[in-house]
């Protein structure tokens, strides 16, 4: 089917106005895209990222809109007309659009990608390329994690090392992709943690598309720094690799957890550390009784590989 979206401009003191009049003339679903709110909401949750996309941040400078569809018929220009009518004051900026562009479009940016020495991510639509690697599929949904990202490029290269035998608890897994590229690689198992409450169904799903079940990889949906029954029930087990690819300000929160989720031996990889922040987290990392074994860099991201000072 095709769709008319009408976009209709304003500013962020008549917003809500514009919206009870959309609802009030019949309106059932509209999209709201203030560069205010997305600001607000910004600077009210920092602990969860260092970085925003200048890119993204741009494109929202000065925005401030309403967005909502009509069918592409007569019956759906007769609305618009109607709507029009109802709304002197604002104008109604139809264009046209189709399912497809909606479902399917955004797919052509996300190509193979070949990470480390072994690795290759395959978005779930798309063949396997011609390649030895171990193809790892995945469909990002709406979670973080494609691959992409220098930070989850750094992750999965040292995964490739120490992933092999062991089990594995990955703290913040987003879209599951860390979790599952260790199971690929020769995991035992693999126990995920996300604040998202979509997280388990997005990574369940990930890692059927690879052929993994609930028997090798389980997924909890919490808050470890606040949820007491998810951190006991996580400090039941003992973890031969723990993955952290986050932010500064998290990494530094649970540092003090680490060592006690380690099984003797293990391993410690956090990623996600923008420059200038580096210092800061390696001086928690020491304090909490990590031993930082190497240090990774790339574009502006830093990871550190650690292990348990009692290991020495």
């Amino acid at each position: 089917m095709n769709w008319l979206e009408i976009t209709v401009n304003t500013s962020h003191e008549r917003l809500e106005e514009l919206t009870d009049k959309l609802t009030a003339l019949g309106v059932e679903g509209f999209i709201t895209e203030d560069e205010a709110d997305v600001r607000e909401f910004l600077e009210n949750n920092k602990k969860y990222w260092d970085y925003v996309d200048e890119a993204f941040m741009k494109s929202m400078s000065g925005v401030c809109r309403v967005k909502f569809y009509l069918e592409d018929s007569e019956a759906g220009k007769a609305e618009l007309a109607r709507l029009s009518a109802a709304l002197p004051e604002s104008e109604l900026v139809p264009r046209k659009v189709r399912d497809e562009d909606w479902e399917n479009n955004w797919r052509e940016y996300y190509k193979p990608i070949q990470v480390g020495e072994r690795l290759v991510i395959v978005p779930q639509w798309l063949d396997k390329p011609e390649t030895e690697r171990v193809a790892l599929r995945l469909d990002p949904g709406l979670i973080f994690g494609t691959g992409a990202h220098a930070t989850t490029q750094l992750c999965l290269a040292e995964i490739e090392k120490y992933a092999p035998g062991r089990s594995v608890l990955d703290l913040g897994c987003g879209s599951g992709i860390l979790a599952i590229a260790a199971l690929l690689l020769g995991a035992e198992k693999a126990v995920g943690v996300d604040i998202d409450d979509k997280a388990p169904g997005v990574v369940m799903e990930n890692a059927a598309f690879n052929g993994i079940g609930p028997d090798r990889l389980t997924v909890f949906a919490g808050d470890v720094l606040s949820d007491r029954a998810l951190g006991r029930r996580l400090m039941g087990e003992k973890y031969g690799l723990v993955l952290m690819n986050i932010v500064a300000d998290v990494i530094i929160a649970l540092s003090p957890r680490v060592p006690e989720l380690m099984a003797p031996g293990g391993t410690f990889i956090c990623s996600g550390i923008i420059d200038g922040r580096e210092a800061e987290v390696r001086a928690a990392l020491t304090a909490a009784g990590l031993r930082v074994r190497e240090h990774k860099h790339r574009d502006n991201w830093h990871a550190y590989i650690c292990d348990k000072e009692e290991n020495i």
